[in-house]
């Protein structure tokens, strides 16, 4: 099979979708954040679910970006470059939470328990070192950049606007988790999952409808669904 920009881009709206039903995959029944839950099973798989996620996602991203970069402008690539470090931070963060907490459990709890409850936005009672700033990164580069990400693609009116709109309003709407009761933080990772879902298949059809190896006559078909 020859590897063409089109089938990369098609690759890149099927790791986004992929990344955001998985994202709210993870989010259903999601265990208590403590330290007991660290050492199970449950535990690692969904940890390693999540680095899948963001690793998809920043594909994902990376294609939304190239295909429309002219279009997008300065506030896509400051979006773009922001939310790109957003997911890698998440990355770095679920790496350590399935390879290097569970092994902490039992001579450092305290510090496990500190570091979930930072993960959550709250204030831990110790210092947990460069853990906090992780954290910090993760969240800000993640907020901002997926609203000035969801807003150039918006403005771009390549993929799917209501997707567009929906991944701004669904990332930068976690500033709220710091004043929200905790039972919140599951549901508000439901419309930036929609979102990444909605932009991956819009990529998709989009590469598919404008591919030397469409359909001839269903070009258009295509292009008009994704708007």
């Amino acid at each position: 099979m020859t590897i063409t920009k089109s089938r990369l881009t098609r690759a890149a709206g099927i790791a986004a979708a992929l990344a955001g039903l998985i994202f709210i995959a993870v989010q259903v029944k999601h265990p208590a954040m403590n330290v007991n839950s660290v050492t199970t099973t449950q535990w690692a798989v969904r940890s390693t679910a999540k680095v899948i996620m963001a690793t998809l996602a920043l594909a994902g991203i990376t294609g939304m970006y190239l295909r429309q970069i002219r279009q997008m402008r300065v506030l896509g690539l400051v979006g773009y470059v922001l939310f790109g470090i957003g997911y890698l931070a998440i990355l770095s963060t679920e790496v350590i939470a399935v390879a290097v907490l569970p092994t902490l459990t039992h001579s450092s709890p305290v510090y496990v328990n500190n570091v979930l409850v930072a993960a959550f936005g709250g204030h831990p009672s110790g210092n947990i070192g460069g853990m906090q700033m992780l954290f910090d990164v993760s969240g800000v580069a993640y907020m901002v950049g997926g609203l000035l990400f969801g807003v150039a693609l918006f403005r771009a009116r390549v993929l799917a606007r209501w997707a567009a709109a929906l991944l701004a309003i669904g990332t930068a709407a976690t500033v709220a988790l710091s004043v929200l009761p905790e039972s919140f933080n599951r549901p508000m990772a439901v419309p930036t999952g929609v979102a990444l879902i909605g932009l991956g298949i819009s990529l998709w059809r989009d590469q598919r409808a404008t591919s030397p190896e469409a359909t001839p006559g269903t070009g258009r078909v295509e292009q008009l669904v994704t708007q």
